[in-house]
Parts: C-alpha cells; structure tokens; sequence
C-alpha cells in the first residue's frame, strides 16, 4: 500500500555515476566506492566489471581531502567544469556520513543534468542510507523519522521486546515450521535441517543469549500469529541462556496462549536435565527431540500427521 508520494522537479540527465561511502572492516574505517557505471546495479558491475569500480579509503582522523575527491572527480570522467561540483557532493556526503552515524552512504546515480533554464551541475539523484542502530541515541531526529508502517508488524513486535524476527512465509507454501533458536548460525542450521528432511521454515526468532521467561512468551505470540506456522521447533544451545529458563517460558507461554499446534523441543547445554524434566512434569504434549536431527524430523512429521 502506497502510504505517500515525493514529487520533485525533473532534471535532465547527461551522464550518470556512482558514489558511495561504506564502513570496511578490510580498511578499518571508510572507504569511498565509485564507478562511471552508474543507474545500474553494482554488484552486477563489480561482477562483470570489476575494473570499473574505483576505491579510496578515508583516514577517520583526518577525514576527506580534496586529492583524494579530486581523484575520484576525474576517474569518474565528470567534465571539467563539474568537478569542483562533484567535489562538493562527495565532500558533503562524507559530513553526512560521519555526522549521522551512518555505515552507509549510496548515491545511485550522482548525476551530471541540469534544469531547464539553468547551468549544467552535479546532482544526487537516488541515495541509500543505513544507519548504526548503536548510535540511535545520539541520532534520535532520524531515527523518529522510521515509517514502521512499511515493515512486517511481526519483526517490528519483536524489536520491541529485544527479538529478532524475520518471517520465511513466502517460501513455505503455507505448510510451514516456526523455528525459536538462540543465535543466528542455529537458526541458519536449523532451517536447513528442517528442508533436508522435507519441510518448509515459515519464519524463525532469534531469542539471543538473555532471553527471560517472558521474553520466550512474547516470542510464542508472534510466531503463533503467523497462520502459515503449522508446528513449532525450538532449538536452543544452553551456554549463558540456561535451558530451565528456556523450558519455563515454553511452559508458560503454551498455557497462556493455550497453544494446539504441535511443538517440538530440542534443548542442550547448561541445566539441560532440569529442562526435560520440567517438560515431563509440565502435563503438556510437547514432542522432545533427541537431538536437532531428530527434532526436525518429528517436527516434519507433526505437519504430515496433522494434514
């Protein structure tokens, strides 16, 4: 749904290029990329091309010099009368950059054009901008500006309460298992056990390593709400998240949500034993897996079972 519509005033287009600034753990600090393959993609560019792509890291202390924005002015192939232009923009990109806590700055494409009546110049056309989320309380007047209109409700639900969510529905066909992990690597293994042995991910959430009981309740809510979620695997590595407190929240949560999906559990690591046993005592259904292995298996089976 189209919430708002940007009109600007059209410029004409001569020639178009491409400029960013990204963080680069490979030079320690910024680093400029530039191509005159602009308007395109640039992954496809670096692909197919790769000599086209110009870098220049930045010294973080020092900050941007004009060499260094001349260089890249003229490996761009701006006219000579857009240069100092270009050196402005790219000069003032980099202010941004810095100022607002950016990780990334892309202007696709850093445009030569002009409007109707007046001289040719430098323009950014389209940008891309991503932000350090570490930072957010220091760039506060961005971060007000987040549209969370245009994001899934589920993954905004679980920023609130410190989950990371991200829904997998498009690829299950509607016949899919809802995966509660603690760590991104599990999750990605998990997802792919779960294919191996025939079913489909419908999303997964990531608890982390300080998940409380009633973070894993929250945690149930909005996997549950996802009505392509046909079981549930949770997969949880007990190191500083302890697997009692996982199985507490499981117990909880599938009482106060009165859960019927079928829920598959595979614990291991610290207090794995007091987890089982809790699930033992618990009176619920819970189906406990041997190991990830097995808990996909039987979470796969759950599916084709309740069909």
């Amino acid at each position: 749904m189209c919430n708002k519509v940007l009109v600007n005033e059209g410029i004409s287009i001569k020639s178009e290029k491409y400029f960013a600034i990204l963080m680069d753990r490979k030079y320690g600090g910024p680093v400029m990329v530039a191509s005159q393959a602009g308007g395109m993609d640039i992954e496809t560019v670096a692909h197919n091309t790769p000599e086209m792509i110009v870098t220049e890291p930045v010294d973080i202390v020092a900050g941007i010099k004009p060499e260094q924005t001349l260089k890249l002015a003229k490996a761009l192939g701006f006219k000579p009368a857009n240069i100092p232009a270009a050196q402005k923009n790219m000069e003032a990109l980099y202010k941004l950059f810095i100022g607002c806590d950016a990780t990334q700055v892309e202007i696709n494409p850093l445009a030569e054009g002009k409007y109707s009546n007046e001289p040719e110049t430098v323009f950014c056309v389209d940008a891309k901008l991503n932000f350090d989320d570490n930072a957010s309380f220091r760039q506060k007047d961005i971060y007000a500006m987040r549209d969370t209109s245009m994001e899934d409700a589920k993954e905004v639900e679980a920023e609130k309460v410190g989950l990371n969510y991200v829904s997998l529905s498009d690829t299950c066909g509607g016949n899919g298992i809802g995966c509660l992990v603690n760590g991104a690597g599990l999750a990605m293994s998990t997802m792919d056990i779960i294919n191996l042995h025939g079913g489909k991910p419908a999303n997964f959430l990531d608890v982390g390593g300080s998940a409380t009981a009633a973070m894993v309740t929250s945690a149930f809510k909005i996997l549950t709400s996802d009505p392509n979620v046909k079981a549930i695997l949770v997969n949880i590595f007990g190191g500083i998240m302890k697997c009692d407190v996982i199985a507490m929240g499981i117990i909880s949560a599938s009482k106060e949500i009165g859960l019927k999906l079928p829920l598959v559990v595979r614990l291991e690591g610290t207090n794995v034993e007091l987890g089982k046993k809790l699930f033992a005592e618990s009176g619920l259904p819970i189906i406990v897996g041997n190991d990830l292995d097995d808990a996909a298996k039987k979470a796969v089976a759950a599916i084709k079972k309740n069909k």
